[in-house]
């Protein structure tokens, strides 16, 4: 591995990050700092019921109301028909997403959007809102998966069918997709185990917790051309959804992507951009809109809340020999959970024989689920890596021995079909049993009323490619700026200028990366699926290898060579083969660029394909205390196949952030509502993101197994951290007093509530 990375200047180094000025000194612009001469201000009107027929909506008085510009209600939005739109780690129906913009019929959820105004200021737009007179009639809600899945529970929408697996009876119904991923024979493989484990977990939907509200300021101008200013992860999904929604052609709509304070995956699907679009179209001015954290917690996508069944088999000696899961997924009020991502994680580390996975999505009263950092997988490994645990202690095995036997390798099957390429699962699971924290045994509290335990647990993501475009564009002073179209949320401008950085034989920090918007790059599809740095960096090394040639012939052109005479040094100085004591760098050839030929510039486009899945294996010791059920991490390590590790700080700082978000589901976060359909935690005070008092420092190890399918190597690396940590916590929960939790979260009301039942408080 050592010698592998001393053929590189800059990859795997660590720079400091480009903007990292920008962002410390409050010059980087984010949405809510757009200001436009006429600027008017929208606000939404939103539901205080979660299933009710919209009888009436009266605008007048809001209309009349000075300095209230423009009203909206959902009759302002075009028809459109359905159509599915592919937003990286999600997929939308163009209908649904019109509906759920803006409410026609029925309010499917508390907080759903049911008119928007428009007025001089923010104020005023507030006080228009209380003069909008909405009649309801109130339905009874279905807030429970498998409440919603009974014939006679009430329906969100009378016209859905099931999508399945032919065995659907065609009536109207809840369920909006059944699927089976199926091979071997399950009934043959149980029969074949010595042990047999079964059990059900259920988790509630969390949200991605991003610091930044959604936000998007648009203006239509007279000759109907629209530019969108707003907070994305990607400005050419939020031109396709904006122009398929409002019936704009593409052409004459630009997005600006402004600095983003936070995605992980929430911030691709459209909320507020169609409505600004819509209110300037009435008003002919600018109109800025932004939600409050009320607003984002009731109404964006959370991801979804579940009911998992898992029963899984093995032989004495610790071989798995069979696998059998139900995934059912909350889809909020319209179709579309990650129930398909999360049955293709469920069982991924796992060498099966035989294995049958069973989804559904299910609609309920709830917000429409979104993305969220490997979207369905967290809840999958939960239930999975609880099972693998128990499995292994029945065998009395070493929990990560048991992974070491059944671990997947190049060529295994997954479930749900695929064969896997090269991958380094097994060479993190041996990594965290040779690491610091593992040989490290596992002291006792010296509290009497404290136990302490240590879980593992194991964890995939697909991680993706797509479409992006670049373009490196070299300067006169022999720096280049780097033009591409990817939302930069954990660093990868850094990790593309350093990829032509590397190609060009130049300092990271003579590469100026820009962040562009839909006008100024060629189509990139969302940051999302950690992508990024597969996909863009991919392109970035295209674009600076014809960079690179294009140096190498004007430095043939000025010595009167041909430019295969011409050698190109890693260190950017180019020496003429035949004759040494010519000698030139990227920095002399860029000065000389009009007059060897003008201008040089690179491009790179690309659909990448041959992502490489990510494998990551998880250390957790916790303290619990049985007198009030509090559990707090004492010390955590990730282990994770990174593939090649571009920036170490950035992969290190993702693989951080996914178990702090992974710590928090496990632990305290959770949509809390009551039977009426109503959030009450709509509040970062009551919904409970832990905070750097909750967590220790998190230890990372980086595992470098390159994706052979990217010519760098790369593989994505911000989902995979996220999947372990609830599977890991209760497992070492279960290590320090006994108890097998099947819920999240795992708060300290339920740790008591399992204590108490057990005889270990009273």
């Amino acid at each position: 591995m050592a010698e592998e990375k001393k053929q590189f200047r800059v990859i795997g180094t660590r720079p400091i990050r480009h903007d990292g000025t920008d962002k410390v000194t409050g010059y980087a612009r984010y949405g809510a700092d757009i200001h436009l001469s006429g600027m008017l201000y929208g606000k939404v009107l939103r539901s205080p019921h979660a299933h009710a027929v919209i009888k009436r909506i009266d605008t007048s008085k809001a209309e009349a109301l000075p300095g209230v510009m423009a009203v909206i209600t959902g009759r302002d939005l075009p028809e459109v028909a359905d159509r599915l739109e592919e937003l990286g780690e999600q997929v939308t129906n163009i209908r649904d997403e019109s509906h759920n913009v803006l409410a026609t019929g029925k309010v499917l959820y508390h907080g759903h959007a049911v008119a928007a105004v428009a007025a001089v200021s923010p104020h005023v737009a507030e006080e228009a809102l209380k003069l909008i007179e909405v009649e309801y009639e109130v339905l009874e809600p279905v807030l429970d998966v498998l409440e919603a899945m009974k014939p006679d529970a009430p329906l969100l929408n009378p016209n859905l069918r099931t999508r399945g697996i032919g065995e659907e009876d065609g009536k109207p119904s809840n369920i909006a997709q059944h699927f089976q991923n199926k091979h071997g024979d399950v009934e043959k493989g149980f029969a074949e185990a010595d042990y047999v484990v079964e059990r059900e977990f259920r988790t509630t939907m969390v949200h991605q917790g991003y610091i930044e509200p959604q936000n998007a300021t648009a203006y239509v101008r007279p000759d109907g051309s629209v530019t969108i200013w707003c907070s994305t992860q990607g400005a050419f999904a939020v031109r396709s959804q904006v122009a398929q929604l409002c019936k704009i052609p593409v052409s004459k709509i630009k997005v600006v992507p402004m600095e983003i304070g936070g995605g992980f995956g929430g911030k691709t699907v459209v909320y507020l951009e169609p409505l600004a679009v819509l209110l300037s179209k009435k008003t002919g001015r600018p109109v800025k809109m932004w939600m409050n954290r009320a607003e984002v917690l009731q109404a964006t996508g959370p991801t979804s809340g579940s009911v998992i069944r898992v029963k899984m088999g093995c032989k004495k000696d610790g071989t798995l020999t069979a696998a059998q899961a139900t995934l059912i997924y909350e889809a909020g009020a319209f179709p579309g959970s990650p129930v398909g991502a999360g049955a293709g994680v469920i069982f991924a580390p796992y060498r099966l024989p035989n294995v049958q996975i069973d989804g559904y999505d299910v609609l309920v009263n709830k917000p429409k689920t979104g993305a969220y950092r490997a979207p369905g997988g967290t809840n999958a490994a939960f239930a999975a890596e609880s099972v693998v645990d128990e499995l292994a202690r029945l065998c009395g095995m070493d929990p990560l021995e048991f992974r070491l036997k059944n671990g997947v390798k190049e060529g295994d099957r997954r479930a749900d079909g695929p064969r896997l390429p090269r991958v380094g699962y097994l060479e993190t699971v041996r990594a965290a049993m040779e690491s610091d924290h593992y040989k490290t045994p596992l002291e006792p509290s010296p509290d009497p009323t404290k136990r302490r335990g240590r879980g593992v647990a194991s964890g995939f993501w697909f991680n993706g490619g797509g479409p992006s475009s670049v373009l490196v564009k070299v300067n006169e002073d022999g720096t280049v700026d780097l033009i591409e179209g990817s939302t930069d949320i954990g660093g990868t401008r850094a990790s593309c200028a350093m990829i032509v950085a590397e190609v060009l034989g130049l300092p990271a920090e003579d590469v100026h990366p820009h962040v562009v918007d839909t006008d100024s790059i060629g189509y990139t599809s969302v940051t999302g699926g950690s992508s990024v740095t597969h996909k863009t960096g991919w392109a970035s090394y295209l674009a600076a290898q014809e960079v690179r040639e294009e140096v190498i012939r004007r430095a043939a052109l000025l010595w009167s060579v041909e430019p295969a005479e011409v050698e190109y040094h890693d260190d950017g100085t180019l020496t003429c083969k035949s004759d040494p004591s010519k000698k030139t760098t990227f920095k002399e050839i860029a000065a000389q660029m009009n007059r060897t030929g003008g201008p040089i510039e690179g491009k790179g486009t690309i659909n990448a394909g041959g992502a490489g899945p990510g494998f990551g294996t998880h250390i957790v010791d916790v303290e619990v205390d049985i007198e009030t059920g509090k559990v707090d991490i004492l010390r955590y390590t990730a282990v994770q196949d990174v593939g090649r590790a571009i920036h170490p700080a950035y992969v290190e700082g993702q693989i951080e952030g996914g178990v702090a978000q992974g710590a928090g589901w496990a632990l305290t976060e959770e949509y809390y509502y009551d039977e009426k359909g109503h959030l009450l935690n709509s509040s970062l005070l009551d919904y409970r993101m832990p905070t750097a008092l909750d967590l220790p420092l998190i230890e990372t190890i980086l595992v470098e197994v390159p994706n052979p399918n990217h010519p760098l190597g790369v593989r994505g690396v911000g989902e995979t951290p996220i999947v372990p940590p609830a599977g890991a916590i209760a497992n070492a929960i279960y290590d320090a007093v006994g108890i097998r939790l099947t819920r999240l979260p795992m708060k300290p009301s339920y740790v008591l509530e399992e204590l108490i039942k057990a005889g270990l408080t009273s």
